[in-house]
């Protein structure tokens, strides 16, 4: 008797799309089937999907603090704008929840008064100063309810940077400043810097206890925040990886062990390693509820987690834009771009080719069912087509999405790649015959479908001709 198929074929005749996970309407879900597993101090530990979906977890910005860091600074007026349409694009729920302001000079003190002025309830405006007496006074001027405290966290800085002479030196004064908060009624966020280079047992966890200790005094409103900042992107999301590098160990041993809660733990993270998303993503499953980041990851070096990244998962995680405004994202990096932010063609979301397709096998899959090498409906979600970019590899199924999306056409009335084969020929021309090497260009194509195709040209020129490209920012 022949051996039984381990993995026998499932025939089927109708295709199984598998759309309760890649519906076309959000971004493709996470779905969990089970627990996340990670070794503690040699033993197992569950870590559960079903409670993490609960939590009220979240995104935080650093544009005005860290995203600053790493360009010439923004103007006031620059910096109004884009805090609006972060609220915008946060919606109702305060997906986006908080942004942090530097305090430090008088244009800082003076956007940050305007951005208040806005009246949006998110995201909330807080502060960030220097675990100094001398700094703390410019959080009381100011008014604002939270602020981060900077509280450098392994042996790198404490010695080699602060030179403070021991380590109780040292906590003794980020902890003076703490309770300075306290006293003045406002909430202290303090920023564990280098935390993944740091001495977890004999210096964070000591240290995040007392913060707890200190905690209990205060009305919950007041009690002290932490920010774990992965400074040099030293920090690793894989199981097994032993700390002060580990993301998992890190959470657990502070929320299960020091007994921090998950609301009052956040994730900030470098891109040092190309890890930076994967890490905010981490932290949030095993148990920090905020995670920060700023536009398209522009921050100090190789920058943080990448907000509209950031804001793409959540929706994947819950299954649902939870009020988020997704075109918003376009608007912003059609914003940033104007302002002389740059970014790259190919950057997720925003990049003026980031669902451009070359290939003319590709290009028919577009022309058959978008769906097929379009992540999602980038049209409904982020204004943006799926868009053809016109070389020797396109073909003639190329040229047709080109022309269907050029003029807006949907369902029965785009044209089949057999009515525009004479534009599918001059392109061809353009790289057999003239030796080209540059792709075509949206204005070429207007010119030859005008002189190649008059009948068609006259037929549709009205309806919005070039509308599948001028919300594209070049």
């Amino acid at each position: 008797m022949p051996n039984q198929e381990k993995f026998p074929l499932i025939d089927a005749t109708e295709p199984n799309l598998m759309e309760e996970t890649f519906g076309y309407d959000l971004p493709p879900r996470i779905k969990f089937d089970g627990p996340l597993v990670e070794y503690v101090d040699g033993k197992p530990v569950e870590f559960s999907t079903e409670e993490f979906l609960k939590r009220d977890f979240y995104v935080t910005d650093t544009t005005f603090r860290d995203g600053q860091q790493a360009r010439p600074p923004y103007t006031i007026e620059q910096m109004v704008h884009i805090y609006d349409l972060l609220s915008k694009l946060g919606g109702p729920n305060g997906i986006v929840r908080q942004t942090e302001f530097f305090l430090y000079t008088k244009n800082d003190r003076e956007t940050l008064d305007r951005c208040r002025e806005l009246g949006h309830r998110y995201p909330e405006c807080t502060g960030w100063v220097r675990a100094v007496k001398a700094d703390f006074r410019l959080v009381k001027e100011a008014g604002l309810k939270e602020t981060g405290l900077l509280t450098s966290s392994s042996d790198y800085h404490i010695f080699q940077k602060l030179k403070f002479k021991s380590r109780k030196e040292c906590m003794d004064s980020y902890c003076e400043v703490v309770d300075a908060a306290f006293e003045a009624g406002i909430r202290p966020r303090c920023h564990m810097e280098d935390i993944t280079r740091a001495d977890i047992a004999g210096f964070v966890l000591p240290f995040a206890e007392r913060l707890m200790r200190m905690s209990e005094q205060v009305p919950e409103q007041l009690r002290v925040k932490m920010r774990l900042c992965d400074t040099m992107g030293f920090g690793v999301s894989f199981p097994g990886v032993e700390l002060p590098r580990s993301i998992p160990k890190l959470i657990y041993k502070l929320n299960r062990e020091v007994g921090v809660p998950t609301s009052r733990l956040e994730w900030h993270g470098h891109n040092d390693f190309h890890k930076v998303h994967v890490n905010a993503a981490t932290a949030w499953l095993y148990g920090c509820d905020a995670a920060n980041a700023t536009l398209f990851g522009y921050g100090e070096r190789t920058g943080n987690p990448p907000l509209e990244g950031a804001v793409m998962e959540y929706i994947a995680l819950r299954g649902d834009l939870c009020g988020i405004q997704t075109e918003v994202i376009t608007e912003l990096a059609n914003y940033m771009q104007s302002i002389g932010f740059p970014i790259p063609e190919n950057y997720p979301f925003v990049g003026r080719h980031f669902n451009t397709t070359r290939a003319g096998i590709h290009a028919g899959g577009l022309r058959q069912d978008e769906r097929i090498y379009n992540v999602f409906d980038t049209t409904k979600l982020l204004n943006r087509p799926p868009r053809v970019a016109l070389t020797d590899k396109s073909g003639a199924d190329g040229v047709a999405h080109w022309i269907n999306e050029f003029f807006g056409l949907k369902d029965d009335e785009r044209i089949s790649k057999i009515k525009c084969h004479k534009v599918a020929r001059w392109v061809m021309d353009q790289y057999e015959k003239e030796g080209r090497m540059s792709s075509i260009s949206d204005q070429e194509m207007e010119d030859k479908v005008r002189e190649l195709m008059p009948a068609y040209w006259e037929k549709h020129r009205g309806e919005t001709p070039g509308a599948g490209y001028d919300r594209i920012a070049d």
